[in-house]
């Protein structure tokens, strides 16, 4: 066993460990870090090389254990841990785009890279952890990397910016942003944020980013350490060029000169109709003219560095795009709604050749997505799920279950519309929406946020501000930095950022930074922000042409919910035993009724006259008996000294048998028998709940009527 190695620090004003030597020992890399309570195990390992890709395959999982938070799956059948959460993947996804622009692009072999939660409190983020964990494990492991890269999380409460807040505390605050940055640059932005300001968020991610340094000089001191005293675990293998190798080489040489010099002009243009049949000629054309030299792969590959030096010279020197636009022009906008006849809210969004069809389905609050992570459960009422088939591309592939991409992008859309959705107490329905990306040319994301907006508002759900989104691109060749508005497919593939910007008229709600090459400046961020704005005030624009305002009503064919409120000491009744009463209600009038440990009751239902049955059964239910008040009731029981009447479902009182009538009753069973209807009047309800009723007040009330009615 190696030499236990432990360094801490202070990082936002609690100490952070970093730890090695004596778990996971066959690992490449292995770090135990923890942050107060909260524990992280973080692993690399590298395969042999490969020579049969044409990419790095890098995979990165994040493991949450349900031990960790002190719980047991909530299941009956299953007790293990099943498929990733989406947010365990969405969180594997932070780390992945954080590291992965800072390996080489040539590097062919497997690396993975594991973080697993092994216990969590409700102070310490443990995304930010694992990724602080992730960069100490690899740069300690000798795997060629160019990090380290750490990671915080910014909050802002009453204005005030905090550096990795409590987790418990998150959801006081109006922007969660993770910023990613390397000692010299940020790398990677990620944030849900309610209609902040740019200057506002450019300060928080300059805040974030500031901040990095300590974290930064802990895994230093750390990796330092463990190279002195342990030695790197990985060792890069230099491969022994071959005299075959060379001549390949010196092929491929050829191969980039013969693609430079005769590279087809018309490849410049996008909107080209012969463009992709040119392409196609030219690639079989140089795969014939090298065969046997080199594999088709790879002089696919350089074929596309090429491709890909020769848009971004375009660019660079002449401002102009491959579709003919300038730097900051937007494509052609299209906005239609009510296009689905039965769904409850539908919109097609279209900019250039992207497309999303966008549709909203309304539900009842029961229906909000109950979710179990490390934390415990909680409930969800606004999802957006976004679906990405292989036909938006042109391609064919498998369709099933979504990808992380598609998680990812319905993840951004969710947290760029979720600010504006009306609190459920204005508006008391589940709310799903659903992205399908039926043509796709860059940024399918922004293109579902502007759809999901038009949706929504098609679906009459009143969102506070309509809200556009848009991507941002980046062309950077040394000293020389374009920004792009609106990128495409190709822009996004051979360009070095993909900035997503999301917003109302108002401020910024959400935000996801990807770059390829190692970290922006701030001055980047200004400049993308600010021209981002600019975009997404003339995406809403377009987008309002569509459709104002609100649908000032829902969908017939949309359930309408009814509220009420109702003593919590009632809620027993309503449901019944084992349920027996609330569901005979939902059958016998075909609606859905949930109650709330606080007495709110929703009763919703598509048909109006169902509804409003169910609404009286409910009151008749959990009505209250008031003193002095009049009911027609039915007699249940009957004792020797009094009869017992049931005035409202479930509730009874006692006529004793001196109120039954004005004069003496011997016998109780000569004035009334069982299941007689009768008037009777509340005239105490005792200390103990119990409800006195007289049959003989009514009759008394009864008899000065008709005296009045005489005298007069």
């Amino acid at each position: 066993m190696n030499e236990r190695i432990v360094k801490q620090r202070e990082i936002a004003g609690r100490q952070m460990s970093l730890e090695t030597g004596f778990l996971a020992e066959q690992a490449h890399g292995a770090v135990l870090a923890r942050y107060g309570d909260t524990v992280v195990l973080a692993t690399v390992v590298a395969a042999a090389p490969r020579d049969d890709i044409d990419y790095f395959p890098l995979s990165v999982e994040y493991e949450e254990r349900l031990y960790a938070g002190g719980i047991i799956k909530g299941s009956r059948w299953v007790k293990r841990e099943g498929r990733p959460t989406d947010q365990a993947i969405l969180n594997a996804r932070v780390i992945d785009r954080s590291i992965r622009p800072l390996f080489s692009k040539d590097y062919k072999q497997d690396v993975q890279v594991i973080a697993t939660v092994l216990s969590v409190d409700d102070e310490n983020d443990p995304v930010v952890l694992s990724l602080i964990a992730v960069s100490a494990a690899i740069k300690a492991s000798g795997i060629p990397w160019g990090g380290p890269v750490v990671a915080s999380r910014i909050g802002s409460f009453n204005g005030e910016f905090v550096v990795n807040p409590s987790t418990k505390s998150m959801s006081e605050s109006d922007m969660d942003l993770i910023v990613s940055a390397t000692k010299d640059n940020v790398l990677m932005v990620e944030m849900g944020a309610d209609q902040v300001p740019e200057d506002k968020v450019l300060e928080a991610i300059q805040l974030g980013y500031d901040v990095s340094h300590d974290a930064h000089a802990l895994i230093e001191e750390f990796v330092d350490e463990v190279v002195a005293k342990i030695g790197y675990k990985y060792v890069n293998k230099t491969v022994e060029v071959t005299p075959e190798m060379q001549k390949e080489q010196e092929a491929l040489t050829e191969v980039k000169s013969f693609v430079m010099e005769n590279y087809p002009a018309v490849l410049l243009d996008s909107t080209s109709e012969e463009r992709h049949e040119v392409q196609a000629q030219f690639l079989t054309d140089l795969f014939a003219k090298f065969e046997g030299r080199t594999t088709k792969n790879k002089m696919n590959e350089v074929f596309e560095k090429v491709a890909k030096h020769k848009m971004r010279k375009k660019i660079i020197e002449t401002g102009e795009r491959v579709d003919g636009r300038k730097v900051t022009e937007i494509r052609p906008i299209s906005s239609e709604v009510g296009l689905l006849p039965r769904v409850h809210g539908s919109a097609v969004f279209t900019r250039g050749s992207t497309q999303a069809v966008t549709v909203t389905t309304l539900g009842p609050t029961s229906l909000a997505q109950l979710i179990e992570g490390l934390h415990g459960e909680e409930t969800k009422r606004y999802m957006h799920h976004y679906n990405f088939p292989p036909y938006s591309t042109g391609e064919t592939g498998r369709v099933g279950s979504p990808k992380r991409r598609e998680i990812g992008h319905g993840a951004l859309a969710e947290r760029a519309l979720e600010p504006v959705i009306p609190a459920e107490s204005d508006f008391p329905y589940a709310i799903r929406v659903v992205s399908e990306a039926i043509s796709s040319n860059g940024s399918t994301s922004m293109a579902s946020v502007c759809g999901s907006t038009l949706s929504l508002m098609d679906a009459g759900v009143p969102i506070k501000k309509p809200v556009s989104g848009i991507a941002m691109g980046l062309i950077k060749e040394g000293d020389d930095v374009v920004v792009l508005s609106d990128i495409m497919g190709v822009e996004d593939f051979y360009g070095d950022m993909d900035f997503k910007v999301a917003g109302t008229e108002d401020g910024i709600t959400a935000l996801q930074m990807d770059v390829k090459i190692a970290g922006l400046p701030m001055q980047v961020f200004e400049t993308a922000l600010a021209q981002a704005k600019v975009g997404r005030m003339h995406i809403l624009g377009k987008m309002l042409e569509a459709i104002q305002t609100p649908r000032e009503s829902l969908s017939h064919f949309a359930p309408k919910i009814e509220t009420l409120k109702i003593n919590p000491k009632k809620i027993g009744e309503l449901i019944g035993p084992g349920g027996k009463v609330i569901r005979g209600l939902q059958e016998s009038t075909g609606t859905e009724i949930s109650v709330e440990e606080d007495g709110t009751v929703f009763i919703s239902g598509v048909d109006p006259e169902a509804l409003a049955r169910a609404v009286e059964q409910v009151d008749m239910i959990t009505k209250e008996v008031e003193i002095g008040q009049i009911y027609h009731g039915r007699v249940t029981r009957l004792m020797d000294f009094g009869a017992f009447v049931q005035v409202l479902p479930g509730q009874e009182g006692l006529v004793h048998i001196s109120e039954l009538a004005p004069g003496f009753v011997k016998n109780i069973r000569d004035e009334v028998s069982e299941g007689e209807e009768m008037d009777v009047k509340v005239i105490e309800i005792d200390s103990q709940g119990r409800i006195n009723l007289s049959r003989k007040a009514v009759l008394a009330d009864e008899e000065k009527q008709r005296q009045g009615k005489q005298d007069s």
